[in-house]
């Protein structure tokens, strides 16, 4: 066996490998690379607004689509949008209303990387999500405002029970 030197070694573990913790750049940019799906997933984490972080206890959790976020740079700084789809292969994600021009003069929408953004909403529909957090029902349903058990879709309207005041000339 290789002596340890103060590194992290890659050992088989029932057929898995566990990941090296390495300070060179080269090994660092290698295992992203080849991360699996679910490590890419951790690995696209984006910070939490200050409230965020002190309502929910943590620094950072991983983007989901739903979320709504806010740029900290480039020419949408300040802009907040919601997720519109979340890219693992590229560690990237794209929101509503962030697009660019092509050739053509069609709309593209544009990849953002992760360090680029602030959680300031999340998208609690998922139960998963909301264990992992500790958020009740209620609470994901009040920070949402809408109901959790109603089905996607139109509303009806609400019907209105108080009678309307009736103008008087006095």
């Amino acid at each position: 066996m290789a002596p340890d030197r103060g590194r992290l070694l890659h050992h088989s573990v029932r057929g898995a490998h566990m990941s090296t913790r390495s300070i060179q750049p080269r090994r660092q940019r290698k295992a992203m690379y080849e991360a699996h799906t679910a490590e890419r997933r951790r690995r696209m984490s984006v910070a939490l607004s200050r409230e965020l972080r002190m309502r929910y206890g943590r620094r950072q959790i991983p983007v989901r689509k739903g979320d709504t976020v806010r740029i900290l740079s480039g020419s949408f700084r300040g802009r907040e949008e919601r997720v519109a789809k979340v890219v693992r292969r590229d560690y990237t994600v794209t929101l509503d209303n962030v697009t660019g021009k092509t050739g053509d003069q069609k709309l593209k929408p544009l990849p953002v990387r992760l360090a680029h953004l602030l959680l300031i909403r999340l998208n609690l529909s998922d139960p998963w999500r909301r264990r992992m957090l500790k958020v009740s029902d209620a609470d994901a349903a009040e920070s949402s405002g809408s109901s959790l058990a109603a089905p996607p879709g139109p509303t009806p309207p609400a019907a209105s029970t108080a009678p309307t005041p009736s103008k008087e000339s006095a």
